[in-house]
């Protein structure tokens, strides 16, 4: 994944209330708080507020940030088919796409790597909860990009968790870099 003077775009897409705003959140905090980058998030929700298409963008950069809407994104996560049709676009050549492996099934590569890992069935099957999605995806980005580092990104999920959610949220966040680790 090469970029621009170290500007890195990110583009998480999903569905209203799979948690992609608050991973994107989270990201951007662990580069600015955590890793001394700079950081924008740009949100964007739909007209329904559970299971309507969302997406936030997140740019993270050495060098303060002139420009804060993507342009050329590296880095795409799509977690619903519905979103990933609505915001498959202006991916850089050499982006690198994570979807989820059960509910994005029709994906065009056009070339980018793509990786697939069922997100959602982990989170919701293996570990008791669908919110843990965005847990287990910034596991895995962290691993598959290296943006920041695994520490960085861990305080910042665990700033954003209460305390009796933090135990879970360290499982699904190890088990996707554990995931991530086995798609390199």
């Amino acid at each position: 994944m090469s970029t621009i003077n170290g500007r890195y775009e990110f583009r998480f897409s999903g569905e209203g209330g799979q948690g992609v705003i608050l991973g994107g959140a989270i990201l951007a905090e662990a580069a600015i708080l955590h890793e001394g980058k700079y950081a924008v998030q740009s949100p964007q929700y739909g007209s329904r507020v559970r299971g309507g298409p969302t997406k936030v963008d997140v740019i993270i950069s050495e060098a303060p940030i002139l420009y804060p809407r993507a342009t050329k994104i590296n880095f795409f996560l799509a977690l619903a088919q519905m979103s990933y049709n609505k915001y498959a676009t202006g991916l850089a050549d050499d982006a690198v796409l994570l979807v989820d492996a059960n509910l994005v099934p029709n994906v065009q590569d056009n070339g980018h790597a793509v990786y697939r890992l069922p997100i959602v069935e982990i989170a919701k099957v293996e570990l008791g909860n669908e919110v843990l999605s965005n847990s287990v995806a910034l596991g895995a980005i962290v691993v598959l990009t290296g943006v920041v580092s695994p520490e960085a990104a861990w305080k910042a999920v665990e700033a954003r968790v209460p305390g009796r959610a933090k135990e879970i949220n360290r499982r699904a966040f190890e088990r996707g870099m554990k995931e991530g680790e086995a798609l390199k």
